[in-house]
């Protein structure tokens, strides 16, 4: 059975490299879908005159944004595999049958194209380190074992496509799908890929995506296991706020004096405890009954 392949290109000020890597992927036959995100250049016109799907966002919303709108354009075109592919030049067209493949033979649901399961990678050292910081990071919230969390080189079968809405509009789209994919029970794998660092490619400022990432894990962490991510934190606040209370009142006891610091230190732990429980028990709930629907 043929299986209906589409290549989605997030793109914003690229009119440099789009041609160049459309002319390749058509020349594969792939279908494809450039989300111009915002550009102030020539990056979407270039696109409409070589005949691909384009999809237009009148400003520049953001990376997380343009794989959200790709993702809800192969809905409506009804693809059986999404491959998200970088248009700074990075990546290799020769790599895509690498990451198709494993979803082609119903190995996964998802395919990462790694840059650390090849020797030979071009990442520069500064990059690396944050690289696989940031994937540790994403590695404790997804209960995954990857080597590159951040790589936007994936491949999504169709169930993936159809079970995956992504909302973050910033960097940390890669790791939001990571964390929702795991909580749905999708398999991931990674394969080797080779990067490209030289020439015109972009990149993103690493601060500003390290920052992005965490900020995202933090967040659809704290969605997906309310309890783990409030509750806990809880239970040990208020276990702490318990015992300072009950020495306050030893205290009181025996001299009947009130130390300050003590009082102080248990009442707010058992405060900020109390509301992190209720707070991680209602989040479970509301979350469930949300799920049910």
């Amino acid at each position: 059975m043929d299986l209906n392949i589409v290549i989605g290109l997030p793109a914003y000020n690229e009119e440099k490299n789009i041609a160049k890597i459309l002319v390749q992927l058509m020349n594969k036959g792939y279908q494809i879908i450039v989300c111009n995100d915002g550009s102030n250049d020539s990056t979407g016109l270039i696109a409409k005159k070589m005949g691909v799907t384009v999809i237009e966002h009148e400003k520049n919303l953001g990376y997380g944004a343009a794989i959200r709108s790709i993702f809800q354009k192969s809905k409506e075109m009804n693809y059986d595999i999404l491959v998200t592919f970088d248009t700074d030049g990075q990546h290799r067209i020769e790599d895509i049958s690498k990451v198709i493949k494993p979803i082609i033979d119903k190995d996964a649901d998802i395919v990462i194209g790694s840059r650390f399961l090849n020797d030979n990678d071009e990442v520069p050292t500064y990059r690396k380190i944050g690289i696989k910081a940031i994937t540790k990071i994403s590695n404790i919230s997804t209960e995954l074992n990857l080597s590159d969390s951040q790589s936007g080189f994936r491949s999504y079968n169709k169930k993936s496509i159809l079970e995956l809405n992504p909302s973050d509009f910033g960097m940390g789209v890669s790791t939001e799908l990571l964390i929702k994919a795991s909580q749905k029970k999708l398999k991931i794998l990674e394969v080797p890929i080779t990067i490209l660092y030289g020439g015109d490619t972009s990149t993103q400022n690493p601060v500003k995506h390290g920052a992005s990432v965490i900020i995202s894990t933090v967040k659809f962490t704290a969605i997906e296991h309310p309890l783990k991510f409030y509750g806990l934190p809880g239970a040990i606040l208020l276990t702490i706020g318990l015992f300072f209370i009950v020495w306050t009142i030893q205290e009181f006891t025996i001299s009947r004096q009130i130390i300050t610091n003590i009082a102080l230190i248990g009442t707010g732990s058992t405060l900020l405890g109390s509301m992190l429980l209720i707070t991680s028990i209602m989040l479970f709930s509301i979350i469930n009954v949300v799920r049910e629907k």
